[in-house]
């Protein structure tokens, strides 16, 4: 294996890991018990538990079902999974309520950022969903 394919495995691995991690830690913000999640979603617990443990990585018909119960819009997980390309811009319109500067200067950074910027502000945005808070504007 070239140094480069020992690299993008390593990256892959990473951002399995990085999802899986994000996907369970907002079932449990939500919360939502795994056999919970998995009746909202019609998706089995045992597969939900393995992804969540980083041993299968969800394919787009899983986050889809997923997403919803999750909190998540559907492209944030796509965009998290690495399904929408590097290339996709983000914006305002694919991200309801991004600040557009804030979607604008995203858009500049690797995808690894963006996903965890993303992961980030989808958590945040259900704590304050929780909590009662308004979200702002």
């Amino acid at each position: 294996m070239s140094p480069s394919e020992a690299q993008s495995k390593a990256m892959n691995t990473a951002a399995e890991t990085n999802l899986s991690t994000i996907i369970k830690r907002q079932r449990v913000m939500v919360p939502l018990t795994l056999r919970e999640l998995a009746a909202k979603a019609g998706v089995s617990a045992s597969h939900l538990g393995r992804i969540e443990r980083g041993e299968r990585f969800p394919s787009a018909s899983i986050l889809r079902k997923i997403a919803r119960p999750l909190g998540f819009d559907e492209d944030e997980l796509f965009m998290l999974a690495g399904y929408l390309s590097p290339g996709t811009p983000i914006g305002a319109e694919s991200h309801e309520g991004l600040d557009p500067y804030v979607a604008k200067m995203l858009s500049r950074e690797p995808i690894e950022t963006q996903r965890a910027i993303i992961g980030i502000l989808s958590i945040l945005k259900s704590i304050a969903q929780n909590s009662g808070e308004k979200e702002p504007s």
